[in-house]
């Protein structure tokens, strides 16, 4: 995909961070989602720099990916620019564009406190299979494992 150039806000300090931004603009757009997150939770830290580019991706046309990577960028700033992520984030609800939609919805959950899905039970039984359980003994010594060495006399 082919970005148009960035122009530059006036806020940027020097030449490499101006090169740091495009190049965070761009990762924002790769094929890979988790690269597509780590450069927009670096863009949180970009101050508004960063909540502008964030916006742009996040209410323009672009992929699924990259909006839903901008609405974690937004929902991962810290400090005062929390306050104005979700704004953003709110404004985006009222969005005609789906992705951006459910992208905020999920956002403002999950800043709110709300939980994600549930990982996927491992090793279900069925229902009719009874549960293997070990019945020990109420009074005595416990006897050692089968499977470890006793002492009681010389290997042959």
């Amino acid at each position: 995909m082919k970005l148009e150039k960035r122009k530059p806000s006036g806020r940027e300090k020097d030449e490499a961070a101006i090169e740091l931004l495009d190049k965070l603009r761009e990762r924002l757009f790769a094929e890979n989602v988790s690269t597509a997150r780590l450069a927009a939770f670096n863009l949180s830290w970009m101050q508004e720099d960063g909540l502008d580019i964030l916006k742009e991706v996040l209410f323009g046309d672009f992929p699924r990916t990259a909006k839903k990577a901008a609405a974690y960028g937004l929902r991962s700033m810290q400090g005062r620019m929390k306050k104005m992520a979700t704004e953003v984030l709110t404004e985006g609800q009222k969005h005609a564009d789906r992705t951006t939609r459910d992208a905020c919805a999920k956002a403002l959950f999950l800043m709110k406190g709300g939980k994600g899905a549930k990982p996927a039970p491992r090793g279900k039984r069925r229902p009719g299979k009874p549960r293997i359980q070990e019945y020990r003994k109420k009074n005595g010594p416990r006897s050692q494992s089968p499977w470890k060495r006793t002492s009681s006399g010389p290997r042959q």
